[in-house]
């Protein structure tokens, strides 16, 4: 019993996880900004490409 009670107590799991949220959600926006990134990209390279023909 007494070892649960010090797991409950522990704030640094609680800590870890913490970052590991915030690492994902910097991650989710970093591959939504690359996708749209990389769409626009794509269409320029296609415009130029268009013009060079």
């Amino acid at each position: 019993m007494m070892k649960f009670v010090k797991l409950l107590k522990n704030v640094k799991g609680a800590t870890a996880i913490e970052y590991g949220l915030i690492a994902a959600l910097i991650a989710v926006a970093a591959i939504g900004a690359m996708q749209n990134i990389g769409t626009k990209l794509s269409s320029t390279f296609n415009n130029v490409s268009g013009q060079l023909n």
